[in-house]
């Protein structure tokens, strides 16, 4: 197959058939964004290199997933094959279909100016461009080489958007009708406000949650919108080459510790991290928290909750049972997670999703749901 046969295939699998977004995926060569990348295998950053297996490539670059491009301050154009990077993602060249998704949200319609927060690989901003012309779509980015390299990638298919190098949490490079953004920040940036137009709409989601937001600028610079049903998980927003070192020790250091406390969970073990409604009501309700999960061949099973303040919490357990949780430090960690699965039992659902959202000038959030409110701050 040719790569205009798979981008192809790919419109039809994340557009619908009348959609204005379906031309821009169908006709944009995705592989010439992502020449290289990074594939997580057996606990380990994996350098793969597209031209060196062509087949391979065209099938990464065209199906709807993320393909990470950055992990740690190693950007795998820059790599080799003997590269085994530690640390976290912090760029990628996001599903495809996600990216769209992101874009309807914004209710993009013809002749309004987009800020595009993230640039990437740069295919958003290539979808964009081939939806609204090139002086019509702003993109920015922390990272030079990658706004060098998206721009490059950018002008050799004839797209000639403005990429910009700058903290999208900074003043921003102008003003805008739409804000969407593919990085998730905690709170909304006040320069984001300051740069929306009036009856302008941005798009984003809240760091650490799976939580999209939609808001309109209100006439007192502020936004009010809603928390969609629907739900996107993004890279948080850093400020260097890296984001700042997490908690990891800290596992290490509880990892078979007793409890100040020991006692039986009031529900069964449940991954965290992968149940995202669950993960998106608790930092909402307690932010900060880090999360860790190991099964055994056995079944067995261990989940480790760490925070800044020093609170943390284990448990174990098998799948259907009740956990021994040992928990210490000035906040009871699984209790709170508790607390909010028994709201979730006894109401049938979690207030977060469909709740109002108004964002004050200065980025702080308020959600509210019936009797329920939480501020993002």
């Amino acid at each position: 197959m040719t790569w205009e046969q798979h981008a192809a295939r790919l419109a039809a699998d994340v557009t619908r058939p009348a959609s204005r977004w379906r031309g821009p995926v169908a006709t944009t060569p995705r592989q010439l964004f992502v020449p290289r990348w990074w594939e997580h295998r057996e606990g380990l950053w994996t350098l793969r290199d597209g031209p060196a297996d062509e087949r391979e490539w065209l099938k990464a670059a065209y199906s709807d997933v993320s393909l990470v491009t950055r992990v740690g301050s190693s950007h795998a154009d820059h790599a080799t094959g003997e590269d085994h990077p530690g640390g976290l993602p912090t760029s990628s060249s996001t599903m495809p279909g996600l990216v769209v998704r992101m874009y309807q949200h914004a209710d993009i319609q013809d002749g309004v100016d987009v800020l595009d927060v993230g640039v990437g690989s740069g295919y958003g901003a290539a979808l964009l461009t081939r939806r609204l012309g090139d002086r019509h779509v702003t993109s920015v980015d922390l990272d030079a080489y990658l706004t060098t390299a998206a721009t490059e990638r950018l002008d050799a298919i004839g797209l000639h958007p403005r990429v910009v190098t700058c903290d999208a949490t900074g003043p921003l490079p102008g003003t805008f009708d739409r804000i969407a953004a593919m990085v998730s920040v905690r709170p909304v940036p006040a320069s984001w406000l300051e740069a929306l137009r009036p009856g302008g709409r941005l798009v984003t989601t809240i760091a650490n949650t799976m939580i999209i937001i939609v808001a309109d600028r209100t006439d007192d610079g502020g936004a009010f919108g809603r928390v969609q049903w629907d739900r996107a998980g993004f890279m948080t927003t850093r400020h260097g080459e890296d984001y700042p070192p997490g908690l990891l020790a800290r596992f290490e250091e509880i990892r078979d510790q007793d409890g100040e406390d020991v006692g039986r969970g009031r529900y069964p073990m449940v991954e965290v991290i992968e149940a995202w409604e669950l993960r998106s009501m608790l930092e909402v309700t307690a932010p900060g928290i880090s999360h860790w999960f190991e099964e055994g061949d056995d079944g067995r099973r261990t989940a480790w909750m760490v925070h800044a303040d020093g609170s943390w919490a284990r448990a174990e357990g098998v799948r259907d049972e009740v956990p021994l949780v040992h928990q210490g430090g000035p906040r009871r960690l699984w209790d709170i997670l508790d607390r909010i699965r028994h709201q979730w039992l006894a109401d049938g659902s979690l207030p977060l999703y469909g709740a109002w959202v108004t964002i004050s000038p200065d980025g702080t959030i308020r959600l509210e749901r019936g009797r329920w409110k939480a501020v993002i701050a």
